[in-house]
């Protein structure tokens, strides 16, 4: 199986810590962050916007779109579709409904979800199907709405810190075409879950283990802390092994597309990963933390950059709340 393209969709409206910082002193009756706390703490500048009524279909439908018409593929070749994203449209049907229908698609599809780590999740499950020749041609599409899961309104410092997830997240749409090939393109995969952490990062509202309870809310609530020591911090083993096993280097690899969660996060990753800072795409800073979006982004960006291209060996890294982490290596196609 071999990547046959990227694309991301980036909303154009942006959202600056001031502003947010602004409107939760509105919002909160007792409570008014400190000036920079944000920034501060996330080193995240801006994050992107949906318009009002944009959904998370709509994100990934126009990052569809461009890719599709990128590689000059009609809708109607695409023999499977994956919707691998945290957010969702509706409860039922499955989001990848939705953007089949605003794509013009019409293969099977189905969604694939597992907060942050969703797409490569994704990814995961199209090289599955396509090396055991059920499709031949997967398009995975994620559309990311986490603007609309975040906490305006803050008691106290508290409240404030285990809602500060919401205020590093970003709006951002992202596809990827997989396809079938002779020479494999995806050569490693390793996923691992430590689920005794479920809690550390969740959205309580709008699920059956809430639907009694009146106080439950529908905004993410996360342990910044136990997110950066339970995953972070623990990649380094799963790393290790994965570059034993098929006998590389980092220095083997033209980029390390990792997700990224804030700045601080991130420095903690590259200083006990051992993966050098200049194969990294931070996006963090001025894109904010796109969830799943984040590693189709990074890959979209380094192809235009030229950081990396035909040939080149890349790295996906994914880091997610539940909690997991994924690692898969591919080689780019020449």
């Amino acid at each position: 199986m071999t990547i046959g393209g990227v694309a991301a969709h980036l909303p154009p409206a942006l959202v600056a810590d001031r502003e947010i910082e602004d409107r939760i002193g509105r919002e909160s009756p007792g409570f008014t962050p400190r000036p920079g706390a944000i920034g501060k703490l996330s080193g995240i500048r801006t994050r992107h916007r949906a318009a009002d009524g944009e959904q998370a279909s709509d994100l990934a439908v126009t990052a569809a779109a461009k890719l599709l018409s990128g590689t000059g593929l009609a809708a109607s070749e695409v023999d499977l579709l994956l919707f691998a994203s945290a957010s969702q449209d509706l409860i039922e049907p499955a989001t990848a409904h939705v953007v089949a229908a605003k794509l013009g698609a019409t293969c099977p599809v189905f969604d694939v979800k597992n907060a942050c780590n969703s797409f490569l999740n994704g990814m995961q499950v199209a090289e599955s199907l396509i090396r055991g020749g059920q499709y031949r041609r997967v398009l995975v599409c994620t559309g990311e709405t986490g603007s609309r899961v975040v906490r305006w309104s803050v008691t106290d410092r508290e409240q404030f810190v285990s809602s500060l997830a919401g205020y590093t997240l970003s709006d951002a749409g992202a596809a990827m075409l997989l396809e079938s090939s002779a020479v494999p393109g995806v050569f490693y995969r390793d996923f691992t879950a430590d689920s005794a952490n479920w809690h550390v990062s969740s959205i309580p509202g709008h699920g059956g283990a809430n639907s009694r309870d009146p106080v439950a809310d529908g905004y993410i609530r996360g342990e910044g802390r136990a997110l950066m020591d339970g995953v972070v911090r623990g990649i380094r083993p799963q790393l290790d092994t994965a570059l034993a096993r098929t006998g590389l280097r980092r220095e083997d690899f033209a980029v390390f597309f990792v997700h990224q969660v804030g700045l601080p996060h991130l420095r903690v990753f590259v200083e006990h990963s051992g993966v050098p800072e200049d194969k990294l795409v931070v996006t963090v800073a001025d894109h904010g933390n796109v969830a799943s979006c984040s590693l189709p982004l990074q890959l979209s960006l380094a192809l235009e950059s030229g950081r990396c291209g035909p040939g080149d060996k890349v790295a996906f890294i994914g880091l997610a709340g539940g909690t997991s982490i994924g690692v898969l290596f591919a080689e780019l196609p020449s």
